[in-house]
């Protein structure tokens, strides 16, 4: 009785074990099918919900492509409407003729793929499918091994119930890696051959859909004839397959296309580009991986003749250092330039160079250098004296004074300011100071006219900012940036008008929406009194300190600009469409040489950049217009004359006023 007692309970445990062993049997694989089918929910969405990183492209107010925006993945976007049925049927014969037929495998390829794999003893034969490629290459590794391989036919079945063929074909096209940091055909197609996929020929398609089996090895920009042979093998598929015709095989396998060995940026703005970034970043977080379409208000052209102008001027400060035995290491790593030109008008920049070599330097000197701009900030002070009821033909002493003022420790200090060459010419007329850039006329007007009213009529003008508090505002005390200097100067190149300058038309996002950017601009003054101004302007560049900016055949106003110890050197100046600003200088702060003032050093960069601009738009407008209600009259008894308004009216109005004409234009 004990024996059988004892027996009972090791029956009903062992049957309970058996139980047990045979739930955890079944459990486990419905667990593992659990964990594979919510895997590939997961895993599979990625390529069913696709959203590839898409490659940003700017280009300049042309079309011309200035760079390419992208993070890791440089890729551009081709839908499925768009890829020519040659390039599948290309793609069909070389890696999947069954494509159509199969629902994410062929069965007779996977068992001809193991019957090698088992005689070798591991994963030798693909036989992947198109879709089996997607898979691999989006959502597994490229490990050969058999739980990767089951994960792949698992996975390419899935996408198949969710995807149609030419979804498949669609996002196989654009996720494919290519060589040479290109993904997806449309990327390879224009980095390869610079053309559009409607444009290439069979030769180049077999070139491309050759290349995911090693896309490295099969590279044209790296082996080139073996990429031929690749793609000849290709064209003989579509040829055993009926697809194509015997004069379009030979024809075709006798091609030898030509390739480019482009960089991935191809970034020819470096500049432009930072500077589009930095506008653009924060409205666009996704900016090197969202696809957008970036138009650019430069004219590559433009760009091109300002950084060969540049890079002029600075050659010609160093050849003369040289000359003179001044040359020295620090000269050479610290000079540079900077150089902006814009539609006065639009505020669209044209041409923006932030300095001779960004890649000795990224730092833009165009907008991001603050710096005194001198006597070119002197125009300005002019007009608010043209604007008070002053004329050009108004005099004013250009003798020394000496003023005092209040230090920062309250002991009373004086200046003595001076000519740039000591000289005193006693009364002068404004338009004679303005063309000769005399500081001693220029303070003494500011001093007779009052601080305080001149500073109120900057601000009419829209300048508020970094005001200097006293008389050295008349010397161009103020620090700005070439960018600012250029805003400022479209009161005078516009005729009046206040321009915001801009740098961006519009962005179009991969939905295809549009986003204008327009600029800002008000009227701060009439184009009467601003083209008084202007004839002043002419002058100093005809005969005053602006003469290296002279351009044959073209009006050009202008102001020359040169700071203490010749730290800066400027020269700004427009024609009747066009504004530049050119200003040299070293990084550093320290001075240049004594003999580089803003006429020698930034006059030659501006004429250099017009004479490239008349010789790329022969067409482009030469000669100022004149506003209605500016007349001449005469101003001694010499009969010599000069251009007023009822604002900056003649001294006598009764004495011989004759209107201005056309051909009495030049002064």
């Amino acid at each position: 009785m004990i024996n059988s007692y004892e027996e009972v309970p090791l029956r009903t445990r062992i049957k309970k074990y058996f139980y047990i062993a045979i739930g955890i049997g079944v459990m486990v694989p419905v667990l593992f099918l659990g964990y594979l089918i919510y895997t590939f929910e997961y895993e599979t969405q990625k390529l069913i919900q696709y959203q590839p990183r898409l490659t940003t492209e700017v280009y300049d107010r042309r079309g011309n492509k200035i760079a390419n925006l992208f993070s890791n993945e440089h890729r551009y976007y081709v839908s499925y409407d768009n890829i020519p049925p040659r390039l599948i049927e290309a793609l069909l014969a070389i890696e999947d003729t069954m494509f159509f037929e199969h629902h994410g495998v062929n069965p007779d390829a996977i068992m001809r793929a193991i019957i090698k794999d088992v005689s070798a003893g591991k994963l030798k034969e693909g036989a992947s499918t198109i879709t089996q490629q997607l898979v691999k290459n989006t959502l597994l590794n490229r490990e050969k091994k058999f739980s990767r391989k089951f994960k792949e036919v698992l996975y390419s079945i899935r996408i198949e119930q969710e995807l149609s063929k030419e979804q498949i074909l669609e996002r196989y096209f654009n996720e494919i890696y290519l060589g040479h940091g290109y993904y997806g055909i449309k990327t390879a197609a224009d980095g390869y051959f610079r053309k559009p996929l409607k444009e290439l020929t069979l030769k180049e398609m077999a070139m491309l859909v050759g290349l995911p089996k090693a896309p490295n090895f099969y590279s044209p920009t790296r082996n080139y004839e073996l990429s031929l042979g690749r793609a000849n093998r290709v064209i003989g598929r579509m040829y055993e397959l009926g697809w194509i015709d015997q004069s379009t095989y030979d024809k075709a396998t006798q091609e030898r296309p030509k390739v480019y060995n482009d960089t991935l940026s191809k970034n020819s703005g470096p500049y432009i580009i930072d500077e589009v970034m930095r506008q653009l970043g924060d409205a666009f977080p996704d900016i090197r991986s969202g696809g957008y379409k970036i138009y650019t208000t430069i004219d590559m052209r433009l760009q091109e003749a300002g950084y060969k102008a540049l890079q002029s001027g600075r050659d010609e400060i160093l050849k003369r250092a040289q000359e003179a035995g001044d040359l020295d290491e620090n000269m050479q790593r610290q000079l540079n330039g900077a150089l902006i030109s814009l539609d006065p008008r639009t505020g669209e920049i044209l041409a923006m160079v932030g300095g001779y070599d960004y890649s000795l330097s990224p730092f833009n000197r165009v907008t991001q250098a603050k710096r005194q701009p001198g006597s070119a900030f002197k125009p300005f002070i002019y007009q608010v004296a043209l604007d008070s009821g002053m004329s050009p033909a108004s005099l004013i002493p250009d003798i020394a004074r000496t003023y005092t003022y209040a230090g920062e420790d309250g002991k009373e200090k004086t200046w003595k300011p001076k000519n740039y060459k000591n000289e005193y010419k006693g009364m002068v007329t404004i338009r004679n100071a303005l063309t000769y850039s005399r500081n001693l006329a220029t303070i003494n007007m500011v001093s007779d006219m009052g601080f305080q009213n001149v500073v109120t009529g900057l601000r009419r003008y829209g300048i508020t900012e970094n005001l200097p508090p006293d008389l050295s505002i008349a010397l161009g005390t103020i620090n700005l940036s070439p960018l600012d200097l250029a805003k400022y100067y479209t009161m005078f190149a516009s005729g009046g008008a206040l321009t915001n300058p801009i740098l961006i038309r519009q962005v179009i996002t991969p939905k295809g929406e549009t986003i204008q950017y327009e600029n800002k601009s008000r009227q701060v003054n009439t184009p009467q009194q601003i083209y008084l101004m202007t004839s002043m302007l002419k002058d100093v560049v005809e005969h005053g300190t602006g003469t290296p900016a002279r351009v044959s055949g073209m009006e050009i106003a202008g102001k020359t600009g040169t700071t203490n110890n010749n730290v800066d050197a400027w020269f700004v100046g427009y024609s009747p469409t066009v504004e530049t600003v050119v200003w040299f200088g070293h990084d550093n702060n320290t001075p240049m040489r004594k003999s580089e003032t803003g006429g020698r050093a930034a006059g030659p960069v501006f004429r250099y950049f017009y004479d490239d601009m008349l010789r790329i738009y022969p067409n482009t407008k030469r000669y100022f217009d004149l506003p209605a209600g500016v007349y001449r009259a005469p101003v001694d008894d010499a009969n010599n004359s000069e251009a007023f308004t009822d604002t900056s009216a003649a001294p006598d109005m009764t004495q011989g006023e004759t209107p201005l004409t056309e051909e009495k234009l030049l002064f």
